[in-house]
Formats: C-alpha cells, sequence, structure tokens
C-alpha cells in the first residue's frame, strides 16, 4: 500500500510525517523505518524507529533508490512501515515520471506486506492521476 502526504513547501508535511511515524511506531507489530535526505529530524524520530539518511548510501537515482528499498526489504521481513520524507528529492525525477516506480512500489508492498507512507512536495490538485489516489 501507498500513502501520500502532499503539500506546498511549508505546508506541514514533514510534521505530519513525524508524527504519523512515532504513532505507528507505538503500535506496529513490525519494524518502522523513516528515510530522510539527511539527518535534520533524526532526533525527532522514536528511538524504536530505524531512521536511514540515504544520502549515507549514495543513492542517486530513482532506479538506485528502488534497489536501496527492495535492499532493505530481502534484508528484514519484519518492516511493516516505510516513511519517506523528500521523496521528490530522493528520486531525483518529478512524480508525472515516476509511473513505473510507483507500480514497482505497489508490487513490493504486496509481495512483503509493507505500506509506504511518502511525503511530496507539491500540490496535490497537481499531482498526476496515478498519484492522486494515494492521498490522504
Amino acid at each position: 500500500m501507498i500513502k501520500i502526504i502532499a503539500g506546498n513547501k511549508g505546508s506541514g508535511k514533514t510534521k505530519r510525517l513525524i508524527d504519523m511515524t512515532n504513532d505507528t511506531a507505538k503500535t506496529s507489530a513490525g519494524n518502522v523505518v523513516f528515510l530522510d535526505k539527511d539527518n535534520s529530524y533524526m532526533y525527532e524520530i522514536d528511538r524504536v524507529v530505524r531512521f536511514v539518511n540515504v544520502n549515507d548510501y549514495h543513492v542517486k537515482s530513482a532506479q538506485m533508490f528502488l534497489g536501496f528499498l527492495g535492499g532493505m526489504l530481502a534484508s528484514n521481513y519484519d518492516i511493516s512501515t516505510i516513511f519517506i520524507d523528500a521523496f521528490v528529492k530522493l528520486i531525483g525525477m518529478d512524480v508525472a515520471e515516476a509511473d513505473w516506480f510507483f507500480t514497482s512500489l505497489e508490487q513490493y508492498g504486496q509481495k512483503h506486506d509493507v505500506t509506504f507512507v511518502l511525503s511530496v512536495s507539491a500540490d496535490p490538485e497537481t499531482l498526476p492521476d496515478f498519484a492522486k489516489a494515494y492521498v490522504i
């Protein structure tokens, strides 16, 4: 399953994502992961959540990011939710061009029973139709 928190810069997306992460960590039977482009929110995330600075792993493209996610899921069968802040910056492409990426995320989610929650800096109305279905 994929969920998108969309909004323009400064609309509170990251705060909402952090709150959802910490709430999920309190109730989840599985492992919770928070991915970001830097360490700026590391201390706002509950310590039981696995915080990962993706840039520490030199991920430079959407294909590399998808492989990075696949590696995480292959090495840890207990991941139940992955929260991703700054999604557009991490994949390095416009969401309108990322239909294939969302298809792959859906496949990962179904195969591994994982929910992906993404923070996307964009007006929800301007998202492509395939992405609008995921907006919460």
